[in-house]
């Protein structure tokens, strides 16, 4: 008998151990401690070398045992394992203690603080469910810690790897949190609460359960007294002690810019999985492209101006008149202390502020909980606070700023949000939004690839297109339809809806969709309907800003670049980025529109940007509004940096309420201007950097004429053209535009009739037949430049007065 049951313990212990032995080999070795202990967090510098933010799993400090208070220690020894510095790694005595006590139907636990050291850094390696070879793993694990590392050592990795909540981790960054202090600090009941939490850091949290932590902090006072750390009289005297905690929130580890950081985040975690790195843990140097002094500008621009737009919204909304009440922003500061901001927006759309209402989780949930909807209503509108915070964050405008350098495709600024703090979602990278006329470039860019001319000539007016499913969509514009015949170059430079579809049609959609693509909207969708042509299609400010800089580098498409190296913790580079240039647009076409978006912001809806901001350099920009007023888009670009803003409210149901603080031209704007002259009044860019000149002769501008010449002219019979007609005089030859789009050549001194007689076919043939010799001493006052101010007639297409915008 005593034979068979030796025999039998053999087996067992040979079934054992080869179980063991299967299992240690994929357990955590020494190694894998070591890189927690050496575990440094990554960092982000600007091209400056500034510290922009440090990557880590959360928000954490390594810190010695001699930087963490003596009462801390003593009361994790005491409550968690008080044999700490006797076992090997496992306490038999206390884990049989355990099995007996949940036996008996009251669960405890027998881990030591090295076990629980296993469990807090190898979590997926040893397993989450309990189960035996969990437990298995976890014993040979701690044992294998115990041979190479000492007590201490082993403590102190604990106490800096143990969680806290709000993404919180380690002693020092906890006493940071909930008391505003060093973990060297902390005095005996602060070191009983936070070492009490970590029974369970949800249901003893502090904060939102005070009285269950109370109750956890004075066990732990209890286990102290229990092993002599406290006399009787200090225990007694401490457990009557109130929590005195206080949530101290630490800055995000995202730094002094947020967003930009955060995207960067998201492209190195890529890069360290395909590269074997651990972003979080090795301690890597990230060299971004981030310039210090235009990011500064960036910040400083949007809160000026979104604080001013906010203003406008304000007052608008919170007036009854919908009347402009001023076209200079600032003049809204002083209005907005006259009224209730958007008192009247919530009167108007009572049905909106229902609808909100009904969309929050606190509706939701009171509903999901058997209450009918008219109670909830009442209620919820009846909690001050709740609407107040409502009613803020759907009223309060948003923007965001991407500035790049061209050349290179570097990132230079990003402004994500107004503030991080409020709004964390990222309004140039996530927000996608429809673009309005800002796409309109790349549906001009690809009519001219496709060998249409800038002074191609098409009517103002309805304008009925054919639809897939047998619709008829007709483009209208905010000015109306002037039915004159204007240029292609025209549409551009005012925004045309009408031109922008008639361009669109002879270009063909998949040639539009081709050229966005390579130009730099990569990951939108793009839908294929003739009203992509007007921005349709939602787009991130990333993009946007990425196909002009592609414009800007004259037809030339780089990757947008956020990182420029990165060094090991040893200051080793590991890795170096740039992008390489790849023409998508042909040189000609991209110095044409780049000439054409000159007109746009020097005498079509980006005017404001020089005329407010006194902007002198070479720039070419376009504006942007979408329907109802609710994005406002602005893109500038100069040869050495192009730089754009939107601006919207998160929600689109709200909106600017007037049609000029809403365009783009107007709201947008603001930011872009403010953005660029500061920079270049700091010369933080070259003011002298000129864009590429088209290769054609400038074309001839003849202004229009003043009463007073117009008086000369009569005295002395010389010819002018007649109501209605454009005339071109190059080369020595004469090229007639009328109304109809009508156009006949011939030699200049040659008499060429008008294509429609009752247009004032003599006058027309007197002033045909006399230009050539009277041009040049007629007094007719003449420009050789690319651009038309308002109200001309232009040998390259820009034939009559500008249309109202």
């Amino acid at each position: 008998m005593t034979a068979l049951l030796f025999t039998m313990l053999v087996a067992v212990a040979v079934a054992i151990s080869s179980y063991i032995a299967k299992i240690a080999p994929t357990t955590p070795g020494i190694e894998d401690l070591k890189a927690v202990r050496d575990a440094q967090p990554s960092v982000l510098l600007s091209a400056e070398g500034t510290h922009l933010a440090t990557f880590a799993r959360g928000h954490q400090e390594q810190v010695t045992l001699a930087q963490i208070s003596p009462h801390v220690l003593k009361a994790l020894i005491a409550t968690e394992d008080h044999r700490f510095y006797d076992h090997p790694g496992i306490d038999i005595s206390r884990s049989l203690s355990a099995i007996v006590h949940t036996l008996r139907g009251d669960a405890q636990g027998g881990s030591t603080i090295t076990q629980q050291l296993v469990r807090n850094v190898f979590p997926e390696e040893i397993g989450r469910s309990r189960t035996v070879e969990r437990k298995v793993r976890e014993i040979i694990t701690a044992i294998k810690i115990e041979k190479a590392y000492g007590k201490d050592q082993i403590l102190e990795t604990y106490l800096n790897s143990v969680p806290f909540l709000y993404n919180v981790i380690g002693i020092e960054m906890a006493a940071r949190t909930y008391y505003d202090k060093p973990a060297t600090d902390l005095d005996v009941l602060e070191s009983a609460t936070l070492v009490g939490m970590l029974k369970g850091t949800s249901y003893y949290n502090p904060i939102l359960n005070p009285d269950r932590a109370q109750k956890r902090r004075n066990v732990v006072l209890a286990q102290m007294h229990k092993h002599g750390v406290l006399s009787a009289d200090e225990y007694q005297a401490l457990r009557e002690q109130p929590l005195q905690v206080k949530l101290t929130r630490q800055p995000d580890p995202l730094g002094s810019a947020p967003h930009f950081a955060g995207y960067v985040r998201r492209q190195m975690l890529e890069w360290a999985d395909a590269n074997d790195y651990n972003l979080y843990t090795d301690g890597l140097t990230i060299y971004s492209t981030l310039d210090d002094k235009l990011q500064k500008a960036a910040e400083a621009s949007v809160e000026r101006q979104a604080k001013v737009l906010q203003d406008i919204a304000d007052v608008e909304w919170g007036s009854k008149t919908s009347r402009v009440a001023s076209h200079t922003p600032t003049a809204y500061a002083a209005l907005r202390k006259k009224v209730e901001p958007f008192s009247h927006f919530w009167k108007e759309r009572a049905d909106l502020l229902d609808t909100f209402i009904r969309e929050t989780g606190e509706y939701k949930k009171a509903v999901a909980a058997g209450r009918a909807d008219e109670d909830v209503l009442a209620s919820l509108k009846a909690n001050e606070k709740f609407m107040t915070r409502l009613q803020d964050g759907k009223t309060r405008l948003e923007a965001g700023f991407l500035a790049m350098d061209p050349v290179s495709g570097e990132v230079k600024a990003w402004v994500g949000s107004r503030d991080f703090e409020r709004d964390q979602f990222d309004h140039v990278a996530q927000a996608e939004r429809q673009p309005g006329s800002t796409f309109k470039p790349i549906v001009y860019g690809a009519a001219l690839e496709q060998g249409l001319r800038p002074d191609r000539i098409y009517p103002d007016g309805q304008v009925e297109i054919r639809l897939v499913d047998g619709g008829v969509w007709r483009p209208t514009d905010m000015s109306g339809f002037s039915n004159r015949m204007m240029s292609l170059r025209e549409g551009l430079v005012y925004s045309k809806n009408t031109i922008t579809a008639q361009v669109m049609q002879d270009v063909g959609l998949p040639n539009v969709l081709r050229l966005a693509r390579a130009v730099g909207i990569e990951n939108s969708r793009l839908d294929p309907v003739p009203s992509l042509s007007l921005g349709t299609s939602p787009v991130t400010l990333f993009e946007m800003v990425s196909a002009y800089s592609t414009i800007a580098r004259v037809g030339e498409y780089r990757k947008p670049v956020v990182v420029r190296k990165i060094a090991d913790r040893h200051g080793n580079v590991i890795a170096e980025f740039g992008s390489e240039p790849e023409r998508v647009m042909s040189e000609e076409t991209a110095v044409e529109l780049i000439d054409m978006m000159r007109g746009v912001v020097r005498y079509g809806t980006g005017t404001e940007v020089r005329n407010r901001f006194n902007i002198v350099a070479d720039i070419a920009g376009k504006t942007g509004t979408t329907q109802n007023n609710t994005d406002g888009w602005f893109i500038l670009m100069h040869p050495r940096l192009v730089a754009g803003a939107w601006v919207g409210f998160n929600d689109s149901r709200v909106a600017m309420r007037s049609d000029y603080w809403g365009q783009g031209g107007h709201n947008a704007l603001l930011l872009v201007g403010d953005f660029f002259r500061d920079t270049l009044k700091a010369k933080m860019i070259d003011t002298k950097a000129k864009f590429p000149q088209p290769k054609r002769p400038p074309p001839m501008i003849v202004k229009e004429p003043s009463e007073d010449w117009i008086n000369r002219v009569t005295e002395n019979m010389q010819p002018m053209p007649p109501p209605g007609y454009g005339v071109i005089q190059q080369n020595g030859t004469t090229v007639v535009v009328g109304p109809a789009g009508q156009e006949q050549e011939a030699p200049t001194a040659a008499r060429v009739r008008a294509p429609v007689a009752s247009q004032g076919e003599d006058e027309l043939g007197r002033f045909l037949g006399d230009s050539g010799r009277q041009s040049a001493s007629s007094g007719i006052p003449v420009e050789s430049s690319g651009s038309t101010p308002a109200g001309t007639w232009n040998a390259g297409g820009d034939l009559f007065p500008a249309p109202g915008q």
